[in-house]
C-alpha cells in the first residue's frame, strides 16, 4: 500500500472548475462574484494541500477504546469563517442538535463508513480506522464541498445556483472515496487516471447513496448531487452515470460537458486534463455493468471494481485501458466465467475501451 508521504497532492472538489469558470463570466454580477470568490478560494485550498504533501500531514491515529466496527465522526462548524478545522459541534454518539447541516453532514459520514464495512469489510477511509472529520459552513456561500487529504469540507452554497452542500449524501460519498484512493491506488489527478480517480468517487458515491437508501441498480437514479442544484437552474444533478451529458443544460450554469464513450473523448488542458468531463466515460461503463447484472450494485460490479481499486495491482497513472483490463481479471477471479464476467466485458465494450 502506497504511504502516506508518496501521495499525490490532490485536492478534490465537488463542483469542477469548468462550472465555476462558466459561472465567473455570468452576466449576473452577484453570481459571477460568488463563482470568482469560490475559485479563489479553490486555489488557496489547493496550494494548501501541495504543501501539507510536501510538509506531511500530522497522524489521524483512532482514539483509545474506538472499535472497528464504529465511526468516529467529529462535526466542526466554521461559522462562516475560513478557519479549519472549526469550532466542535457534534462528537461521536452525540444526540443530533437543531443544525440540520451539521446532522446530515455527521450522517452521511456514518453513511459512507457502512457501505464500505458491510460490503467490502474496509474500517474506514484508510482501512485501519481513520477518524471522519468535517466541518460545516466554511466561508460565505461557498460554491463547493473537498476533500483536503485530511477531512471534508462543505460549503452552504449560494442559493441561487448550488443549495447546501451537505444534501446530496452521494456529495459527501464522492469526496470521501477520493480518501480511498488516497490510500491505495494514489490515481494520479490529471488525464485518464484523474478521470479514474473521479470516477471511483462518482461510483462509490452513488453506491452509498444506494445502500442508504435501499435501492437496487434498477431502481437508483444513478445522479450525482440531485437536489443540490437551486430552482432556477435547469438540470437535475452535477453528473448522469446513465447518460452522461444530460444531468444539466441550463443558461448560466451551461451544459453538461460529459461523453458516454471514446468516441467524445474530450482532449483538453482545462480540469487537470478534463478530469471531471471524461470520467463520464468509466462512469457509463460501471452503470452498464451494473444494471446488467441487476440486483445490488455493491455486491458484484461494486465488488470488482472495489477489488481492482484496492488490490495493488492498478498503478497511479492507469489509463482507461488498464483499469477496464483489471475489471475483467477481478471479475474473473471473484466469480468465474459467469454472467459477472460477460456484463463486465460489454460494459467496455460499449463504451469503447479496449479490454482485453
Amino acid at each position: 500500500m502506497t504511504t502516506y508521504g508518496g501521495f499525490e497532492p490532490v485536492f478534490c472538489t465537488i463542483i469542477p472548475p469548468h462550472v465555476l469558470d462558466t459561472l465567473a463570466k455570468a452576466e449576473d454580477q452577484a453570481l459571477a462574484g460568488k463563482a470568482r470568490r469560490t475559485l479563489e478560494r479553490d486555489a488557496f485550498e489547493r496550494t494548501h494541500r501541495r504543501l501539507t504533501t510536501v510538509l506531511g500531514a500530522p497522524a489521524l491515529a483512532p482514539p483509545s477504546g474506538a472499535t472497528a466496527d464504529k465511526p468516529n465522526r467529529t462535526i466542526y462548524d466554521a461559522k462562516h469563517k475560513q478557519d479549519l478545522p472549526g469550532k466542535k459541534v457534534r462528537g461521536e454518539g452525540d444526540k443530533p442538535g437543531k443544525d440540520a447541516t451539521v446532522n446530515r453532514a455527521h450522517a452521511g459520514l456514518g453513511a459512507t463508513f457502512e457501505l464500505f464495512l458491510k460490503a467490502y469489510e474496509r474500517n474506514s477511509i484508510n482501512g485501519e480506522g481513520l477518524p471522519l472529520n468535517a466541518t460545516v459552513h466554511f466561508d460565505e456561500e461557498y460554491n463547493n464541498a473537498f476533500w483536503n487529504g485530511e477531512q471534508m469540507v462543505f460549503g452552504d452554497g449560494d442559493g441561487e445556483i448550488f443549495l447546501d452542500f451537505t444534501i446530496p449524501v452521494d456529495v459527501i460519498g464522492h469526496e470521501l472515496t477520493h480518501g480511498v484512493t488516497q490510500y491505495t491506488a494514489n490515481l494520479t489527478y490529471f488525464g485518464q487516471p484523474g478521470a479514474l480517480n473521479e470516477s471511483m468517487s462518482d461510483v462509490f458515491g452513488s453506491l452509498i447513496k444506494q445502500y442508504t437508501l435501499g435501492q437496487s441498480a434498477a431502481e437508483a437514479d444513478w445522479l450525482i448531487g440531485a437536489g443540490l442544484l437551486a430552482p432556477r437552474v435547469t438540470g437535475t444533478a452535477l453528473r448522469s452515470m446513465k447518460a452522461p451529458g444530460t444531468a444539466y443544460d441550463d443558461d448560466v450554469l451551461g451544459k453538461d460537458p460529459q461523453p458516454a464513450t471514446m468516441d467524445d473523448y474530450v482532449r483538453t488542458g482545462r480540469d487537470n486534463g478534463g478530469v471531471h468531463i471524461n470520467s463520464g466515460i468509466p462512469n457509463h461503463a460501471f452503470y452498464l455493468a451494473a444494471t446488467a447484472l441487476g440486483g445490488n450494485a455493491w455486491e458484484k460490479a461494486g465488488k470488482v471494481w472495489y477489488s481492482v481499486l484496492t488490490g495493488g495491482e492498478l498503478d497511479s497513472q492507469a489509463s482507461f485501458s488498464d483499469f477496464a483490463k483489471l475489471t475483467l481479471s477481478q471479475a474473473h477471479a471473484l466469480f468465474g466465467e459467469g454472467e459477472e464476467l460477460q456484463a463486465v466485458t460489454k460494459a467496455w465494450e460499449q463504451v469503447g475501451v479496449p479490454a482485453s
